[in-house]
């Protein structure tokens, strides 16, 4: 029988998850998994933090109910979100500058903004997305109704950042553009700008008159430290920009399938921002009514209660320096086998995955040779790596560059 669901062709599997389906079928006892963005233990499990264990029973203590929040989601959540993001004394939270609302997080705060900006700046409305970026960034944008142009971003050369392409594409874009920008560990290549470069970046766009979204997905994961991670926000707002912000509590956190975020804009008085928030409203309300609380209510406890708050900050920071010193270690073995290539990138990128410079080709033949299984354009999950695996990976990869 013919039906509409006849004519539908096969989609093509996700990259990263399709990855991961080759993985787990793979027999081969040697196998490593270095694709997945989610944090591991140096024995290779997925971590529950302790602040995180603390806060549950904290909750089971209350006998909460299980009601619907909000449309805009459980409001102390969002209010410790943006000082978590903006700063506790910051003037525009002082001011109530900022519409703020929960979110299916860091994605689905990306959506709402793609949509609202389709809904206020016209279907096919371009936003700037760094080369490259985020590999769901694009599909969202282009489901949203913008349409995605890319800024230059990535020297596969320097394997670092190509700050003169990117400011010049900055100052062709037409006035008044919507840029996308990575708060910090960017992804996937883990270069971010320094803090001049991200000073010199603001001035340029101040004067381009742009308006900058900001994906922030890794706060306080990035370096151990959340009030370091959020400097380029914070200069941002502190130079004058209107931004835009996305946050997600899947990674710092450890709540990836909670899907806990926020999402908030940075506007020029309190009228305006409540404007701004019955905005987000009519966009959420048809698209998934109001957000889950369980993850939210977590957060909460812990960001909330000054104790719960050091101890996380604490647990972020170990997961931050596990992650360091893996690379530290990657890169090591890569020199003690007499490797000719620098390998330098691999240090001085930051967060969870680094881009390592490896071709597609080079790449498939690690997989293949292996049993090491990351994307094709070389960026590997660094969560991945551990002490009893960074020899094994350090020599396959060796093996394959000299």
């Amino acid at each position: 029988m013919s039906t509409v669901w006849s004519e539908m062709p096969m989609g093509p599997p996700d990259p990263i998850l399709g990855l991961t389906e080759a993985f787990n079928k793979d027999t081969d006892p040697r196998k490593v998994s270095l694709g997945v963005g989610a944090y591991r233990g140096d024995d290779g499990k997925p971590l529950v933090l302790d602040t995180v264990r603390k806060a549950e029973k904290i909750m089971l203590e209350k006998a909460l109910n299980h009601e619907y929040a909000g449309i805009v989601g459980l409001p102390d959540f969002t209010k410790l979100s943006l000082a978590f993001a903006y700063g506790k004394n910051a003037d525009v939270l002082k001011e109530r500058r900022v519409a703020g609302v929960q979110t299916l997080s860091g994605t689905g705060a990306c959506r709402v903004m793609g949509e609202l900006m389709a809904r206020f700046r016209g279907q096919g409305t371009p936003i700037y997305v760094p080369n490259p970026t985020w590999g769901n960034h694009i599909p969202i944008f282009k489901n949203s109704g913008l349409e995605v142009r890319k800024y230059r971003y990535y020297d596969p050369k320097t394997v670092g950042l190509d700050f003169q392409g990117l400011l010049s594409d900055v100052q062709a874009a037409e006035d008044d553009s919507l840029f996308l920008l990575h708060a910090c560990a960017h992804n996937p290549t883990g270069v971010d700008p320094t803090r001049e470069q991200w000073a010199e970046l603001s001035k340029l766009m101040k004067a381009k008159k742009h308006t900058v979204f900001f994906d922030c997905a890794y706060q306080g994961f990035a370096s151990g430290d959340s009030e370091k991670d959020a400097w380029a926000i914070r200069r941002f707002v502190d130079d004058g920009h209107c931004i835009a912000l996305a946050q997600s509590f899947a990674k710092n956190f450890g709540l990836y399938g909670e899907r806990i975020g926020a999402l908030s804009v940075v506007c020029n008085d309190a009228d305006e921002a409540a404007r701004v928030t019955s905005q987000l409203k009519l966009v959420i309300r048809p698209m998934y009514s109001n957000p889950p609380i369980y993850g939210a209510r977590l957060v909460t406890e812990v960001l909330s209660d000054p104790a719960l708050t050091q101890e996380w900050s604490a647990e972020c920071k170990a997961m931050a320096d596990r992650i360091i010193s893996m690379r530290t270690e990657l890169r090591s073995c890569l020199e003690r086998l007499g490797s000719k290539r620098s390998w330098e990138h691999i240090t001085s990128q930051i967060g969870m995955f680094c881009y390592t410079g490896l071709t597609t080709e080079e790449v498939l033949k690690i997989r293949g040779d292996a049993h090491i299984y990351f994307t094709n354009d070389g960026r590997i999950s660094m969560a991945g790596v551990t002490t009893s695996n960074v020899e094994y990976i350090a020599k396959s990869i060796f093996t394959v560059t000299g």
